[in-house]
């Protein structure tokens, strides 16, 4: 895929992800007390900016294309994920994150050690990406053929398809330690606009989220 083919995929995403990643990756940062610099890779709009903006000390924005919503006040860097490395020092960032990023790129393992890279040691790895072993997306692959989030309508905004245990291993193959799953605990209820009540997410989060984080350690 050219350059300018990327740029145009990332806009049509309109650099947005639902409020709700944002908060649940903010909060497994605030119970390890994570703080510092922060460089928020597949930045978008700079939503998760907002988000944290009580752990960052410091905010860099790294995307393919500098979106025009995001704030004019934003360090912003550009690069274009499947071809460069992150344009951000070695072991200057004490919290990467990648906020519903890894799914549009054609290869996680390299970008998970790019992250891996731009942490410092001791700092902390968050990656959030669609929940491919939700019920949603489980009946999606059985009637379909196709996970939820990545139907045809998708691609090839979304290209890699990760699974809970997927972005375990990958941790492990990073070297990175105290790696931890969690989910949103937000979900459709399948053939329905409807969410699941909260309760039953919150006793089943795997099946009813639609969205899994991994959060690590370097």
């Amino acid at each position: 895929m050219t350059r300018e083919a990327a740029v145009a995929r990332a806009l049509e995403t309109h650099g947005d992800s639902e409020a709700i990643i944002h908060e649940a990756a903010v909060e497994l940062l605030r119970r390890r007390s994570a703080r510092g610099v922060l460089v928020d890779v597949g930045c978008g709009i700079g939503r998760f900016r907002e988000a944290a903006r009580d752990l960052a000390t410091a905010y860099v924005g790294v995307d393919v294309v500098r979106h025009p919503e995001l704030p004019p006040d934003v360090t912003f860097v550009q690069a274009d994920l499947d071809r460069d490395p992150i344009p951000v020092d070695s072991a200057s960032a004490d919290i990467v994150a990648a906020i519903e990023t890894v799914e549009h790129l054609e290869n996680p393992h390299a970008f998970a050690r790019e992250l891996t890279r731009v942490v410092k040691p001791g700092g902390w790895i968050v990656m959030t990406t669609p929940n491919q072993m939700s019920v949603l997306s489980l009946l999606s692959l059985a009637v379909k053929g196709r996970f939820a989030a990545f139907q045809d309508e998708y691609y090839p905004i979304h290209r890699s398809a990760l699974l809970p245990n997927d972005l375990v291993r990958i941790a492990g193959e990073c070297g990175l330690s105290n790696a931890e799953l969690a989910f949103t605990e937000s979900g459709r209820i399948p053939l329905t606009g409807a969410h699941y009540p909260r309760t039953l997410s919150r006793i089943f989060p795997q099946a009813c989220s639609d969205n899994v984080l991994l959060i690590a350690r370097r």
